[in-house]
């Protein structure tokens, strides 16, 4: 009798720390399961990673991108102010207009002194070189041409010293467009207070400087 209730108590006994430590198993293994939970710091850190890679169309752009992006805006203002020529001659003057592409009408039997066909912003100069690029303006509007041909004639020597094709003389007159390309549609004949600009000197036959009448 003794025996068996020995073996009774160790029976139970044994119960009891298998049981436990079968409880201590499961708390442990719940405490792993629970740990990547306890490190947030990880989570902050991807998302500023995030937040600085994060260069998508649509999106702010961060970091180098926003750096590139300033250069590139800056790059483009320089550029825009570089196109703007200084001039190396201003004045004014009176400018008629004529377009003579050897048609015969009004008069006009010979092609342009400089061999370019004649066509929107080709002037004539009585003694600027030929091709020299200029910019003229009217009332606030421009228009920028060569010297392309000579003229005018008499009329340079009472002060008129452009000839002005027919599409820019009607353009600096009210911003319209010619009736032809022969006849401005307007009964003025000339502009008076032409501002003229000297942006490049051509290279053909003709004198720098201040414009001498014709002969």
């Amino acid at each position: 009798m003794q025996q068996r209730a020995l073996n009774v108590v160790m029976t139970a006994v044994t119960g009891s720390c298998l049981a436990g430590m079968l409880v201590a198993g499961v708390a442990a293994a719940s405490d792993d399961a629970a740990a990547p939970k306890t490190m947030p710091s990880q989570q902050p850190l991807a998302a500023q990673e995030n937040s600085v890679l994060d260069v998508r169309p649509g999106k702010a752009a961060t970091g180098e991108a926003a750096h590139a992006d300033s250069l590139t805006k800056l790059t483009k203002k320089k550029t825009k102010k570089k196109r703007k020529k200084k001039a190396l001659l201003t004045g004014y003057t009176t400018a008629s207009y004529f377009w003579d592409d050897g048609s015969g009408i009004n008069g006009d039997t010979g092609a342009p002194a400089s061999g370019k066909p004649m066509q929107k912003g080709l002037f004539a100069s009585p003694s600027w070189p030929l091709m020299t690029k200029v910019r003229v303006t009217y009332k606030g509007r421009s228009r920028v041409g060569f010297i392309g041909d000579r003229g005018p004639g008499a009329p340079s020597h009472n002060g008129v010293m452009l000839d002005l094709d027919t599409y820019t003389f009607r353009y600096l007159l009210d911003g319209g467009k010619p009736a032809s390309k022969y006849y401005a549609g307007t009964g003025e004949g000339h502009l008076r207070g032409v501002k003229y600009e000297v942006l490049e000197w051509g290279d053909g036959p003709g004198t720098r400087g201040k414009p001498r009448p014709l002969g």
